[in-house]
């Protein structure tokens, strides 16, 4: 088989906040910005790897989620319980800086991992859980 994955998917509660992050702050590209009903779904990804995106999207928009579960998605990502993605970097100390200067929520800093893998790891606007793994 040859599968790659194309898109991953984290909420967003303030796509201006979202935008101003994964564009500004971690240097993504924009590749698509779409406006529906009030909502905004915003698809970035890495310069050089255009096979590759993340998906900001309202967290809620499904018509299939019940207002309770609304609830509870508003609540778990407040607490930064409910996305996450792990990223990759070779120069882990110069992207930890990037992000502590961008006032970025550090929620650990490097660290040496008894798992094998040395990283940090901050949350976005949001609340989601933004781990960059150090490429060895």
């Amino acid at each position: 088989m040859d599968i790659t994955i194309h898109s991953s998917f984290l909420p967003h509660d303030d796509p201006d906040a979202a935008l101003a992050f994964y564009r500004d702050v971690l240097g993504f590209e924009v590749r698509n910005d779409v406006g529906y009903e009030g909502m905004r779904w915003i698809t970035v990804g890495p310069v050089g790897q255009p096979g590759t995106s993340i998906v900001l999207h309202p967290p809620a928009a499904d018509p299939g989620v019940t207002d309770d579960e609304r609830r509870v998605i508003a609540e778990m990502m407040a607490k930064g319980t409910y996305g996450g993605i792990i990223l990759a970097t070779r120069d882990l100390d110069g992207t930890f800086e990037k992000l502590q200067a961008g006032d970025t929520e550090v929620v650990q800093e490097p660290t040496e991992q008894p798992y094998g893998v040395r990283d940090f790891a901050v949350r976005d606007p949001a609340g989601n859980m933004v781990r960059v793994q150090e490429v060895r």
